[in-house]
């Protein structure tokens, strides 16, 4: 049984990343299985050979869809698993009992911001408006310069291809600079993924001079 941590945040700026060293992902998923069981497969795949690659996971704490699926791969794995979640949802029965750390905070900002802070780069998984919600954000940031960490896409059967259209578009249209659309990483496996984010470098901030 894994320890619960109640802490209380300090404001800080996000340290950044050294170049390829990975000691903790943070990955935002679902807390949905989705309707085809290869998502869920995939996401054991990834959090088992992170595990075996001894990179820890970062996550938001949950039991449930994709989340639970993760969270129990890399366990069996023997991975270092460590969950973020707000009081409300450990009251609402959703927390994972197993982890090796869950650290409980007040609300989603804190819960956001503390798995910015232990993940030494993000990648998104298949998910809904939750995971949308966090990968924009520190991909913002990434280009803020508020952190130089890399954010990548886990392309589970071109899961993520209507979204990168979209991006490209804004890159067309003038509202994205090609240098982030190019920062974004985007891999359909696991090995493929570490590969990139082990030599990733992070491109110039958005309003650096």
């Amino acid at each position: 049984m894994g320890s619960y941590d109640v802490r209380v945040l300090e404001p800080q700026t996000l340290t950044s990343s050294t170049p390829g060293a990975l000691r903790h992902l943070t990955l935002f998923t679902g807390s949905s299985a989705g309707r085809d069981p290869r998502y869920a497969a995939a996401a054991r795949d990834l959090a088992s050979t992170l595990a075996d690659r001894g990179v820890g996971v970062v996550y938001g704490g949950g039991k449930v869809g994709l989340m639970g699926e993760v969270a129990d791969a890399a366990l069996a794995s023997g991975g270092d698993v460590l969950g973020v979640m707000p009081q409300a949802l450990v009251d609402g029965e959703i927390a994972h009992p197993g982890l090796t750390r869950l650290e409980v905070v007040a609300d989603m900002h804190e819960r956001k911001l503390r798995m910015s802070e232990l993940g030494d780069g993000f990648v998104a998984l298949p998910g809904g408006a939750g995971t949308l919600e966090e990968l924009f954000e520190v991909w913002t940031w990434q280009q803020l310069g508020i952190h130089a960490k890399p954010v990548a896409l886990y392309d589970v059967d071109g899961f993520w291809q209507p979204l990168l259209r979209m991006v490209d578009h804004m890159v067309s249209e003038g509202f994205l600079a090609a240098t982030y659309r190019e920062s974004l990483v985007v891999a359909d496996s696991p090995q493929g993924l570490l590969d990139v984010l082990g030599t990733w470098r992070a491109p110039a901030a958005k309003w650096s001079r």
